[in-house]
C-alpha cells in the first residue's frame, strides 16, 4: 500500500500523475519529513507501472529536493521545506482548471462560483484565513 493516494488516469502520462501525487502529498504535509518512501520495486508493483517509470519518478523527487536516499535506511521524505507560492499554485492548477470548465458547462457564472468557493470555505475552515493577508502581501507573483 502506497503512503500516497493516485489513482492512474488512461491518456495521461502515469510518471506525470505519480509524480503529481506524490509532491502534492508531500508538499501538503500528508507525507511527514523522514517518512518512508515506496522503493522503485513497491511502486512498479503497486501502480502496475514500468519500473524504469518508478524509477524516474523517485529521480524526479529526489532531484527536487522532495526526497532524499540514505545509505543503509532507503529513500524518506526530505526535510520539510516551505512550498513556494508557485509550487502550491502548480499543485492546484488542474483541480482549478476542472472546477471552471465544469463550472462553465453548468453555466455557473463567476460571481457565484466565487461565492460557492467561499461559503465552502468558510463552511470548512471558518470564516477567515489568518494566513491571506501574508500571502496576498508576499505573494504577488514574485517566483514566477
Amino acid at each position: 500500500m502506497l503512503p500516497f493516494a493516485v489513482t492512474l488516469v488512461p491518456g495521461e502520462s502515469p510518471y506525470r500523475q505519480v509524480v503529481y501525487a506524490a509532491t502534492k502529498a508531500v508538499v501538503s504535509g500528508d507525507l511527514a519529513p523522514g517518512a518512508p518512501f515506496p522503493s522503485v520495486r513497491e511502486l512498479s508493483q503497486a501502480l502496475k507501472i514500468n519500473p524504469n517509470t518508478a524509477h524516474k519518478v523517485v529521480a524526479e523527487l529526489v532531484r527536487d529536493g522532495l526526497l532524499e536516499v540514505l545509505p543503509g535506511v532507503g529513500t524518506v521524505v526530505a526535510r520539510a521545506r516551505k512550498a513556494t507560492a508557485r509550487e502550491q499554485r502548480d499543485l492546484l492548477k488542474h483541480d482549478v482548471e476542472t472546477l471552471l470548465v465544469e463550472a462553465r458547462r453548468l453555466g455557473i457564472a463567476r460571481a457565484a462560483l466565487q461565492r460557492a468557493i467561499d461559503d465552502r470555505w468558510t463552511a470548512l475552515f471558518g470564516s477567515d484565513d489568518p494566513t491571506a493577508d501574508a500571502d496576498a502581501s508576499t505573494d504577488n507573483h514574485n517566483d514566477d
